[in-house]
């Protein structure tokens, strides 16, 4: 009787400790426990069907005008291919590089991500630090810290992700160094180096060092291999030991510069077709077109789950900041301000051609204001309707690709709405957020050896790209 009574009890107990479970899925994860978040199956079935295994390295490229996030890993014949694109659910500011600290700008460059600098105690679901500034950030005395790519769908100058996404590329990170990768690359680059892209961006003040981007952008491409990444002469510098002599094979460097001397004749041939230039103006970063349409259908809520593991205020992302797409300045040969329309949709390729192709963009028309409007059903009904004096405006900053350009006291975005009419309304800008700096990298810095920046505490060190592994001994709890 007594063993029959005990085996109903260890039953009893088996049964408590499943149910359990089965109701505190979320608790498997509190705290520093979410660094064991594992890779969901269907990814191991994807890396398996790739030839691809979790302990191998890893590589990730991020796009702030496309909004997606890739996660590249090494195959066993050594070199790199896709293996996920993700839908990034929020980034903040503009396009160019993070300049200071509060500019609301998520960093772009070539950044290092040691185990030091995993956070499975963030606030935002789990994260890891870029390494923000690097070596290259540092050598123009550039400030912030704590940029990270994290969860939670909100930015105020990182990289954000949903929960379920953050949770599978933090897990791909930390097994790819367990398996002994030292650092994972990060490229962070404001878009696809397309050459349709660099037509478009071609007066924009952040040229050459989107150029200078593109020369790692385009070994990664050609070698499907991480590109080696130091700093001279205030320029990214790719596969050269201390000596300057190049560690990329002799066919490996005549591919890459055969890709960039097509990708330059395939941009003048664009530009040559009438591609206008063109500035892109967020109010406030952007998201893919994915969660935008999540968002109008079913709110914010419906991009995460639960968040049954903590509380947390991730109010820091502008919520109406993404209900159009940005504002383009379209620019003439000179630079001048041509036309501004809001891209009410993702995809804003056609407004432009619509632009173009316009016999007389700058028609001047009675200035009656006109009532507010759905979002417009066709890209020619998009061309912004330039007022009086507009095509007399002040020429847009514009750089050209290797001339060195002075950080102006407003940020470039604020003086184009200055005098750039929108579509539907005057001139008066959208409501202010804290200004990012746009700016153009000069090609030849005064020297490299900058003081460092201020740190927010004691303890915080930043990543050097030549000893990434000294970055972020510990990391706070609220990002």
């Amino acid at each position: 009787m007594v063993s029959r009574n005990s085996a109903f009890k260890q039953l009893a107990v088996v049964a408590f400790v499943a149910l359990t479970l089965g109701g505190c899925e979320e608790d498997r994860y509190r705290g520093s426990a979410r660094h064991h978040i594992p890779i969901p199956s269907a990814t191991y079935t994807l890396m398996s069907e790739k030839g691809m295994s979790k302990d191998q390295p890893i590589l990730i490229r991020s796009y702030k005008k496309e909004s997606e996030l890739e996660v590249w890993k090494r195959k066993a014949t050594g070199e790199y291919a896709l293996l996920k694109t993700y839908p990034m659910c929020r980034w903040s500011g503009q396009l160019g590089p993070k300049i200071r600290e509060g500019d609301r700008m998520a960093p772009e460059g070539f950044y290092a991500i040691s185990p030091a600098q995993m956070n499975p105690n963030s606030s935002f679901y789990v994260s890891f630090n870029m390494g923000y500034p690097n070596a290259y950030d540092r050598s123009y005395g550039r400030t912030g810290a704590h940029l990270m790519v994290h969860g939670a769908c909100s930015s105020a100058g990182c990289y954000s992700m949903t929960d379920d996404q953050m949770g599978e590329i933090y897990a791909l990170v930390r097994e790819a160094h367990n398996g002994g990768q030292k650092t994972v690359q990060m490229q962070a680059l404001p878009f696809r180096m397309t050459p349709e892209n660099l037509a478009k961006h071609r007066m924009d003040p952040n040229i050459a060092f989107w150029k200078n981007l593109k020369e790692g952008a385009d070994y990664f491409d050609i070698a499907r291999d991480e590109p080696q990444v130091s700093v001279a002469g205030g320029r990214y510098v790719f596969n050269r030991d201390a000596s300057g002599q190049t560690l990329a094979s002799p066919s490996v460097v005549e591919a890459v510069q055969r890709k960039r001397q097509q990708d330059e004749t395939q941009v003048a041939a664009l530009v040559a077709k009438g591609t206008p230039a063109v500035k892109l103006l967020y109010d406030d970063g952007d998201s893919h077109a994915s969660f935008k349409r999540a968002l109008a259908a079913n709110g914010s809520d419906s991009l995460n789950r639960s968040a049954a593991w903590g509380s947390r205020d991730v109010g820091v992302s502008r919520p109406d900041a993404i209900s159009t797409g940005p504002r383009v300045v379209v620019l003439d040969n000179s630079g001048k301000a041509r036309a501004t329309v809001r891209a009410e949709s993702a995809d804003y390729d056609a407004v432009l051609a619509a632009v173009a192709a316009a016999a007389e963009p700058a028609k001047v028309e009675a200035s009656k204001p006109e009532p507010a409007r759905p979002a417009v059903a066709s890209a020619a009904s998009q061309v912004a309707k330039v007022s009086p004096g507009a095509a007399q405006a002040a020429p847009v900053a514009v750089a050209q690709p290797e001339a060195a350009q002075p950080e102006t006291s407003a940020p470039f975005y604020q003086r184009a709405l200055s005098f750039v009419p929108l579509i539907g309304g005057g001139s008066q800008p959208q409501p202010a957020v804290s200004a990012p700096v746009a700016s153009v990298v000069p090609s030849s810095p005064t020297s490299i050896l900058a003081p460092l920046p201020p740190r927010r505490a004691d303890g915080l060190r930043t990543t050097r790209l030549d000893q990434p592994a000294a970055a972020y001994a510990s990391q706070p709890a609220t990002r």
